[in-house]
Order: C-alpha cells, then structure tokens, then sequence
C-alpha cells in the first residue's frame, strides 16, 4: 500500500526528530508497503498544501501521530480538516498519546476512520494487512473505529516483547541534516544531535502522567550501542538525547549502559531522563565518564505532601541530595517543577522557587508551569470525579488552552490568585537567569580586552 505519514509543524526552528512515526515507517517498509513522510515540521507548508498534495496523488492509507497538548489538538484539527477535504481522501489514521485515552470523542471530532491505541509497530501493519485483504477491523487488536455510531475498541495488541528486535526508525526518509542542528545543553556549535530510545515505559506511576503502555522494557546496551555507532556512521551524529521516559530506570541498569559505552570507546556526549532516588555519587560518576552531560529530571515539588499526594515516590530529601550529587559530579541537571497538584498553595511555590535559584548552573531557563491533567492521567479522572472537568471535549474545548495557564485548579487558590503566583515566581527565575548571562557576557568581555583572549569568536547567538 501507499502510505503518507504527517510530521506535523509544531512551530519551531528546528524540529525534534519524529521518533514515534520513524519506527512506524520502517515497520511499514519491512512488511512491503512504500512510505512517504510529509515533512510539514520542516517545511512550514499551511494544512492546504496537504489537500493539495492528495489531490494529486493517490494514497491508500495516512497518518498523524501526536501527544497530548492544547496546540497538538488544534493541529490535529487543522490537519484532518485538511484530509477530509481532499477528492482522494485516504484511509486516515490517529496515533499516540493525544487519542489513544479517548478515542471515541477524537474519531467523531475528527471523523478519523480509525485510532491506534499504544504501541504501534505491529498494530500498523496488521492494519493495512486487513484493509489490502478487505477484513473487517474487528481482526485488528489495539484500534478504536467507530460503527454503526458506537466506538468500538479492539482487545489490545501484546506489547513487543523483545524490543532489540524492533527495527531502527527509518532515518532514511527523513531530512537528517535539518534534525541534527537541533541544540540542547552542553552542545558545541559543530556538534550533531538525533535522539535515541533505550527504552520503552516507566516504572513509576505519577498522578499527572498517562501511559499507553503498562510496565518497563528496556534495550540491552549492546542494541543501544550498535545504534549509536550507526548514527555515528551515516550521519556524522556525535550528541545523543535519550528521549524515554526514563534511561535511569534503576542503578543496574543505568550502570550496565554505561560500561558498555566506555568499553566500546563510544565517545559521544548524551543526554537522558532520570529519577533522583538513583543519582548517587558512583553511579553519576560512572555516567560522566561515560558521556553524560545533562540529566533531565522529573522533581515536580518541593512539598512533601505534595510529593506523596502526587504518588512521585520521591522526598525532599531525596531531591536535594541527587541534585547536589549530580552537581558535584560535573553533570548539568534539569530542573522540571510544577505547581498546582492536589494539596499545594502558595508556600510549595515558594519553596520550588527557592530551590532552583539555589541549585540551578543556568544550563538552561527554567520556569515553572501549572500541572495539568492530561486525559488518561489519573488526575483527569480525579478531575472529573470531584466535578472540577467534565469530559474530554470540556478539557481540549474550553479548559486547555495554554500549557502555562490553569487548566483545572486543585488548590484553594482562585485561579487569579494561582497565575499572579506563577508570575512573580517566573519572573524571579527569568531574572536570575539573564543576569547571570549578562555576568557570563561581561567575563567574556573582560578577557577579550583585558588579557586579550585571541580565542574569542563575537558575541553570537549560536
């Protein structure tokens, strides 16, 4: 079959490579079909150069993937109106996280002919199996499709087991060279970034999160060492991302990754997702020997009953003493704090903000957000219980409207109260952030004159 899949444009620079449609593509192209993908993240083409292009040639079958947000639903919106409007319109499809929780309300809003509900390599292909050879979709596990004015949702697909078996995202069809100047922390001008997945889930189970998929599988470090290489071979990529929800899923692991790093003389900078009960002063020594430059970390407060009201199963104490450790070990660590969550006022604010102006290396600009629950979280459902939401279309139509507004308020603040709160506390962290640039620029500038410093370069933005 002939398959189109949409990057869809999020409105930047440079686009985060579409890791979740590159694996479906190249499950796609293993099992005979011909692939397409539609590079609308790079090219910035409006919703109607799509009608267009389906006007003009024929597709059996196309897909959108996309996670949960206010923006992602509104391009959603915009990209299926598109569909539905081309003269050839094809079997059209809707993946990922933004669907999958409730796919009933997203095929009628968007009169999608079906949505894959979690993990997609196989469902895809049994798919278009059953559309080449006319089978009815009830055949197809993992799907969501509306008949008959019902939704109907398949039994779910068993979860690939052996994840070292899945085939690499197939990078050939995207535009490398444009992903690769993607820069995060810590990245030289000259470097070249991709992401990598080392594994798929999360052994926690946070109030705010939804997942598709129930437990952990993690890639040996060997399959994530012989990508790596490859992404070193073909494209010259020489920082590596860990996009998972969590590389450091526990010390053994992480430990085994990176061993295997140094003794295959990896000699590459990454990054990665990870949890503070695990930062020990061992193990991030290990980690920056082995590459490790940045670790994003999920602390989300700094008030204990919050913590525990938000299931984190995370301390205060634990917090501090992974972010001292990780500082101590000359790796950047990535501060995500929220605010918002069942129980907080005003002094869990305060407290966050305290702490980041104490602990950040200014690595990045990092403000703080309100919580928000994302349908499929169990905050959503709680939400919803205590009459505070609706229902999905409540949520993405009237409550959602920016990730750094309220979208549901669960303290005892007005929501007036909540936002002049994130205002002055991101104000604070904004200030912070930019003298210390303004001291860095001002260093700079004295070494320059004062001890003539022929190493510099001009005041530049990259």
């Amino acid at each position: 079959m002939k398959i189109l899949l949409v990057a869809y444009d999020n409105d930047s620079f440079i686009s985060w490579f579409p890791q979740g449609l590159a694996y479906i593509a190249s499950a796609c192209l293993q099992a005979g079909h011909e692939v397409e993908i539609y590079n609308q993240d790079v090219y910035h083409w409006p919703e109607s150069h799509l009608t267009a292009l389906l006007d003009k040639k024929h597709y059996d079958f196309i897909g959108v993937s996309a996670c949960g947000g206010y923006y992602q639903y509104r391009k959603v919106l915009k990209i299926s109106e598109a569909v539905n409007q081309a003269k050839h319109r094809p079997f059209y499809v809707l993946g990922g996280h933004l669907a999958a929780p409730e796919p009933d309300y997203f095929l009628r809003k968007t009169s999608a002919d079906a949505v894959v509900i979690g993990e997609g390599e196989i469902t895809v292909v049994n798919l278009l199996e059953a559309l080449e050879q006319k089978k009815p979709l009830h055949s197809v596990n993992s799907i969501a499709f509306l008949e008959n004015g019902a939704c109907i949702q398949t039994p779910r697909q068993d979860l690939i087991a052996d994840i070292d078996g899945i085939p690499y995202p197939a990078w050939e069809l995207f535009p490398i060279d444009h992903y690769a100047l993607l820069r995060v922390p810590h990245i030289n001008n000259s470097e070249r970034w991709m992401p990598v997945l080392s594994g798929r889930g999360c052994t926690f189970k946070c109030n705010f999160c939804y997942r598709m998929d129930e437990g952990f599988r993690g890639r040996s470090p060997e399959s994530i060492v012989e990508e790596i290489q490859r992404l070193k071979k073909d494209y010259r990529i020489s920082f590596i991302t860990f996009s998972d929800e969590l590389l450091m899923s526990s010390t053994h692991r992480t430990v085994a990754i990176c061993e295997c790093f140094i003794k295959h003389k990896l000699n590459v900078k990454w990054d990665c997702n990870g949890r503070l009960n695990y930062a020990k002063p061992d193990v991030l020594k290990l980690m920056k020997e082995a590459g490790c430059v940045f670790i994003n970390y999920g602390i989300e407060s700094l008030d204990e009953q919050a913590l525990r009201n938000m299931n984190k199963a995370l301390t205060v104490k634990q917090i501090t003493g992974g972010i001292e450790n990780t500082l101590a070990a000359g790796i950047s660590p990535g501060f995500n704090i929220i605010f918002g969550n069942i129980g907080e006022n005003a002094e869990s604010l305060r407290l966050g903000v305290e702490f980041l102006l104490k602990y950040t290396d200014h690595a990045q600009m990092r403000t703080i957000r309100p919580v928000t629950p994302y349908p499929g979280s169990p905050l959503y459902y709680y939400a919803i219980a205590k009459g505070l939401l609706k229902d999905c279309e409540d949520f993405y139509e009237h409550k959602h409207v920016n990730s750094d507004l309220l979208s549901v308020n669960f303290t005892g603040l007005s929501d007036d109260e909540v936002h002049r709160l994130l205002y002055e506390a991101n104000q604070k962290l904004i200030t912070d952030y930019y003298q210390m640039q303004i001291q860095k620029a001002g260093e700079t500038l004295r070494r320059l004159y004062l001890e003539k410093d022929s190493s510099f370069r001009g005041f530049r933005q990259t």
